[in-house]
């Protein structure tokens, strides 16, 4: 088939990939505008576009589908079909219309559970156990086309949210493969979503990270890796910003006896954390902090630097 790709970040690459692996032309590769990025604001490609110049692959990067001449630029291509993995703009219906075998879109989640743009994200803060991707037909809607495909994929204890969506996506890759030739030979059907289970998630702001210590300990590092890398977890502390960049839960410190209420900074005797911070149920322990303006240190090198911390109430 004749796919117009689009995608921007690395995640999308593995997908565009296997595309052509399985004989599908990639005819071209719609992607996000060029940004600024670093401290130095170098003007960045995407991921995508990237890859598809080492290619020889036409690279479009339009600001708005709203002009005519945007649609019709895409119409000259003459995809069969579109695929969308990670792209990060909806799609208007002139969009949406164009190809005659539709749009396949790449959902990382087991639809309808967790539609909208931090599906992962979600998935780790609400601990579930099993993760997954989901290939669906595009409609106007947010992730609430019909499905053509699924696969489950287990949740790890370890897993952050940037491991996990390259782990979904590379199995996706494969999935969206062997859906797209599925569905050229009419061997698949799409299944309509069972609407009333569905859970939305939201962009994430970098306030999302402020540690509130009522939270459980458990729920405490499941935040810590459900926003790495971004914007991780931090809380405040005489005045500053303390970022908290390796936290763990761990089932019993030996600290039963403890008195302080949530934010109260305490050793922690046992265990690969050497300071743990109180928390509406448990003690999280931090492996590595950073104080703000400062380089990213392990908790023994941040308590020689700051022994008051012991002792001190942490703010969100």
């Amino acid at each position: 088939m004749r796919v117009l790709f689009f995608g921007s970040p690395g995640y999308a690459v593995p997908v565009a990939g296997a595309l052509i692996a399985t004989g599908h032309q990639v005819v071209g590769v719609v992607t996000q505008p060029d940004r600024r990025a670093g401290r130095g604001g170098v003007v960045t490609p995407t991921a995508i576009k990237a890859w598809a110049q080492d290619r020889a692959i036409p690279v479009l990067q339009p600001r708005s589908f709203r002009p005519a001449e945007a649609v019709a630029h895409l119409a000259t291509m003459s995809p069969d079909v579109i695929v969308v993995a990670a792209y990060g703009r909806f799609l208007p219906p002139s969009v949406l219309q164009m190809p005659p075998r539709g749009c396949l879109n790449l959902h990382p989640s087991l639809l309808p559970r967790h539609r909208g743009p931090s599906p992962v994200v979600e998935t780790i803060l609400q601990m579930d156990a099993v993760a997954g991707v989901t290939v669906m037909l595009m409609d106007e809607g947010m992730d609430s086309g019909p499905v053509l495909a699924q696969e489950e994929e287990p949740v790890l204890p370890e897993d952050t949210a940037e491991g996990l969506t390259w782990r979904l996506f590379r199995r996706g890759a494969s999935l969206m493969a062997r859906t797209l030739e599925a569905w050229d030979r009419g061997d698949v059907h799409p299944v309509p979503q069972d609407h009333e289970r569905a859970t939305f998630t939201r962009l994430l702001k970098r306030e999302d990270g402020a540690a509130d210590w009522r939270l459980s300990a458990a729920a405490l590092a499941a935040k810590a890796r459900a926003y790495h890398p971004w914007p991780g977890i931090h809380t405040q502390w005489d005045g500053r910003t303390v970022k908290l960049l390796e936290v763990s839960a761990p089932p019993t410190v030996g600290l039963g006896s403890a008195s302080g209420g949530p934010g109260l900074v305490v050793r922690l005797p046992d265990g690969p954390a050497p300071v743990g911070v109180v928390t509406g149920d448990g003690v999280l322990g931090v492996q590595m902090l950073q104080m703000e303006g400062r380089r990213p240190v392990d908790a023994l090198d941040f308590l020689r630097g700051y022994p008051t911390f012991v002792g001190a109430t942490l703010t969100s």
